[in-house]
């Protein structure tokens, strides 16, 4: 072991949110921006399925990263743990952990546990980052009552509220009860001042305290179909990744808004020998975020990886997303199709009071 993997004492930087709140894409940003001034940083993704598009595009950007799946971080706990220790073979300086984008109560599962495991790692202050389109439609009225449920929970819990997609949204009223900070993973606006109040050591993890009916809280989990597929594509023609990915998400949108079914987070990705694209939507009818070789070359093989998070019944959900796949004019090889709603969550550890002011993990 290194000096510096003895001597390790990596400050946690926790990022929660609904899904599609654009986690990923802060955590890459503020990664990206560390990493060129010489801070070494991990990323800890977090899903209830496997095989994650998210995992995937963080290690296409070359930074170092380990997932916990099956579960939330809150009932995978010791998965969680486990995980941090195995960093310590690189020693980041930095952690970032993204829950699972339905989790709530993570300061009493997650941060306050974790603040008793770790004795040398420093946990930062608990952001929550909010969609500013998504909070206005649900926090203003008529939304969907199990999601509404699932917002306001995360927001009440957060030691520190963003706002993403200032880039898109710079004026959007997100109705939000609280002072919210405006960010921009694409444009980098705000990630900066974000991370020197995160990294900063000025305020204290997970304080606060939340008040979960946990029946309410599986019910409203279970109202999400979470549906995970893995294909090998091979075409009839060679054809782009951007040829792939771009009439999948129309058809997907149509289909799942035809059958009443509505889009919370649709990720996709397509890995080619020519190069990777990776596109996604928060809501029906929203024109796909792409990014990658977009103008790469066409080819005879993709490797197709998609997270479907939605609205609906699983068995209609995945009964959708199999006949459009194997609609595609090729070959589907390999073909690995999960979709389930979550379990009732069970944390395997609840720390509901407040640790005292001064504790080891915040010194």
């Amino acid at each position: 072991m290194t000096s510096s993997a003895a001597q390790w004492r990596p400050k946690i930087v926790l990022v929660a949110g609904f899904l599609g709140a654009g986690k990923t894409s802060l955590i890459l940003s503020a990664a990206v921006q560390l990493e060129r001034s010489g801070v070494r940083c991990a990323v800890v993704l977090n899903d209830q399925g496997e095989e994650l598009v998210d995992t995937l595009h963080v290690r296409q950007r070359e930074i170092v990263s380990s997932e916990v799946t099956g579960g939330c971080f809150c009932c995978k706990f010791s998965d969680f743990v486990s995980v941090i220790e195995q960093l310590r073979a690189v020693a980041p300086e930095v952690i970032f952990a993204e829950p699972v984008g339905s989790c709530v109560d993570i300061a009493a599962t997650v941060i306050r546990p974790l603040r008793e495991e770790f004795e040398l790692c420093r946990l930062a202050p608990f952001t929550v980052l909010v969609d500013p389109r998504r909070a206005a439609s649900v926090l203003s009225g008529g939304a969907d009552p199990n999601i509404e449920f699932l917002l306001r929970k995360q927001l009440e819990e957060a030691d520190l509220v963003c706002t993403s997609k200032a880039d898109l949204y710079p004026h959007t009223e997100c109705a939000l009860e609280m002072e919210a900070r405006p960010l921009s993973a694409k444009t980098g606006f705000g990630v900066r001042q974000w991370l020197d109040d995160v990294l900063g050591g000025r305020s204290e993890a997970g304080v606060k305290a939340l008040d979960v009916d946990y029946g309410q809280y599986a019910q409203a989990e279970a109202a999400l179909a979470w549906l995970n597929l893995s294909v090998v594509f091979a075409p009839e023609r060679a054809i782009s990744p951007a040829e792939v990915i771009g009439p999948l998400f129309d058809h997907l949108d149509k289909e799942l808004t035809a059958a009443g079914i509505a889009i919370a987070h649709l990720k996709v990705m397509d890995r080619s020998p020519a190069g990777w694209v990776k596109a996604s939507i928060c809501s029906n009818g929203e024109e796909p975020d792409a990014e990658g070789d977009l103008d790469a070359s066409p080819a005879n093989s993709h490797e197709i990886l998609l997270n479907l998070r939605a609205i609906g019944a699983p068995h209609q959900v995945r009964e959708i997303v199999k006949k459009r796949m194997e609609s595609l004019e090729g070959r589907l090889l390999d073909m690995h199709l999960g979709c389930f709603s979550p379990a009732p969550p069970r944390p395997e550890r609840r720390i509901p009071m407040r640790q005292p002011l001064g504790s080891p993990a915040n010194k």
